[in-house]
């Protein structure tokens, strides 16, 4: 790829980091991409691991315990969090007292005690098997 060509392009495409309909009509993100032809896999990843990274730095900003909780919990939380949104995890307020306290056979009965776990299943059912074992499945 010609790196003039693509300077070209973004100089007259311009950037957008949030969706937004071109003049044609089409839903329209980056330099010009049209959403409706989908992405790559490897964009998809790309924006995974973007989309992890903030969710682990908003989890151990707002849970400032966090980084003292072995690996396999820390991604317990994490993964909670990616799912749900820091706000809706927050609302577990009697998971995260137990996990705080290093209770995590409590902490994971209140993960599946939740209106959460029965709308996500099994992926309840396997995060609360790791909180409780502190080991991944």
């Amino acid at each position: 790829m010609n790196e003039r060509w693509l300077q070209y392009t973004r100089r007259y495409e311009g950037l957008s980091v949030l969706p937004y309909q071109c003049p044609s009509g089409h839903l329209t993100i980056g330099y010009g991409h049209n959403l409706e032809n989908g992405i790559s896999k490897e964009i998809a990843e790309l924006i995974l691991k973007q989309d992890m990274a903030s969710v682990q730095k908003a989890v151990a900003k707002h849970f400032a315990w966090w980084s003292q909780l072995p690996e396999v919990r820390q991604f317990v939380l994490v993964d909670m969090c990616f799912n749900m949104g820091l706000a809706k995890l927050c609302t577990f307020k009697k998971m995260l007292a137990a996990l705080k306290c290093g209770d995590y056979l409590c902490a994971a009965n209140e993960m599946l005690a939740s209106r959460w776990a029965g709308q996500v299943g099994h992926r309840a059912q396997e995060l609360a098997r790791m909180m409780k074992t502190g080991e991944y499945l």
